[in-house]
Order: C-alpha cells, then sequence, then structure tokens
C-alpha cells in the first residue's frame, strides 16, 4: 500500500480563517449601519399650519394656544397634542441668539407655529396669550392659518392687539369638515390657560 501525504500548510490555513473572521465582522456592522439615505428625513407632513409674528426683537413673550375638537390643548406646556404640534415656541429676545461655527448669530424673528398634523371634524380654538410684556407698549400681532393639501392655501388672516401681561384673546374659531374643509366661526372668548388672568 502506497502512503499518502497531505499538502497541508499552516500559514494558508491561518490566513483563509482570518479572512472568514474579517468577512463575517462586516456583514455584521452592515446590520449596524443606517443607511446614508435615511438621514436628515423629516416628516413634513401638515394640513394646516397655524402662525403668529409680532413684531421683530421685541422682547415679548406671545404664547400660541390651539385646541381640538377632542379637548386636547397644545401649547409650551404640551408641545404634542393629538395631530397638534407646537412647531417652534418664541420667547421674545430670549432665545433668539445661537451659536453657528463658533459665532453667535441672532434670529431676531418673532413668531410661534402650531401644525395640524391630520383632520379630526370638529372645532378648533386659536388664542394668543400675552406671558411676558417687558416692552410695557401694546403689541401689535398677526395671525395666519393657511391650508396644506393639496396646495397651500391662506384661509385666515387676523390682527389683534395685546395691552397687558396675562392677555388672554381667542383670535377664531374654525371648524373642519371630514374632508378637512375651513369654516372661520365667531370668536366669542374661550380660556385655555390654566392662569388666573388679570384681565382681557
Amino acid at each position: 500500500m502506497k502512503k499518502r501525504y497531505s499538502n497541508f500548510d499552516p500559514f494558508t490555513d491561518l490566513l483563509f480563517n482570518i479572512l472568514l473572521g474579517f468577512t463575517f465582522l462586516f456583514f455584521i456592522t452592515m446590520l449596524f449601519i443606517n443607511p446614508i439615505t435615511k438621514l436628515g428625513n423629516v416628516n413634513m407632513k401638515a394640513e394646516y399650519i397655524i402662525t403668529v409674528d409680532w413684531k421683530d426683537s421685541l422682547p415679548d413673550d406671545i404664547d400660541l394656544w390651539v385646541k381640538d375638537p377632542n379637548g386636547e390643548i397644545v401649547s409650551y406646556l404640551k408641545k404634542d397634542a393629538g395631530w397638534l404640534h407646537l412647531d417652534r415656541d418664541d420667547r421674545g429676545v430670549v432665545n433668539d441668539k445661537i451659536i453657528i461655527d463658533g459665532k453667535e448669530v441672532i434670529y431676531p424673528i418673532n413668531r410661534e407655529v402650531v401644525t395640524l398634523r391630520g383632520i379630526i371634524p370638529g372645532e378648533y380654538v386659536v388664542n394668543l396669550y400675552l406671558y411676558d410684556h417687558k416692552s410695557n407698549s401694546p403689541v401689535e400681532a398677526k395671525i395666519i392659518i393657511e391650508k396644506v393639501n393639496p396646495s397651500l392655501r391662506l384661509v385666515f388672516v387676523g390682527d389683534v392687539i395685546l395691552k397687558n401681561e396675562d392677555t388672554e384673546l381667542t383670535i377664531t374659531k374654525f371648524r373642519l369638515d371630514s374632508e378637512g374643509n375651513f369654516k372661520s366661526i365667531y370668536a366669542v372668548n374661550e380660556i385655555l390657560t390654566p392662569y388666573s388672568l388679570k384681565g382681557y
């Protein structure tokens, strides 16, 4: 009987095992990496946008309060309520400064924004509350309601003057039907804040 000799090379076997190990680690790593295409995705879905603007660089803090037909109220105290979301809480000059690349940048625009992400048929209430009145002068504010879908359309514009701190005013009440159609109704004042008011 003839002897068989195998050409066993331990170095080749070691290299093969190392390659196999690196391949395994590569596949495991790929499972934990998010695809780059998902970075920066923002869900911009909205049915209505409610915006309040007041004079740039004014130190006064005006708060936007909105109530939906289910009684959910969105404000700086609760930034998500049902399908309502407070996108920006502006505190006058307090949060106007930001650091970009080591430099201080001032964003002087005073604006609060609430978005309605879905349609709940019924009555909505839009209030403004003068939280902090450092200027001690009457503050003029403009409220705009825009319907976003299927195309951007202005449905309401209102102007108001707030004179005293702790003033809360109902700017408008409106109804949405099941299709999301807007109908403005008479704005009888309704208090949404939990504060005791000094007066309207």
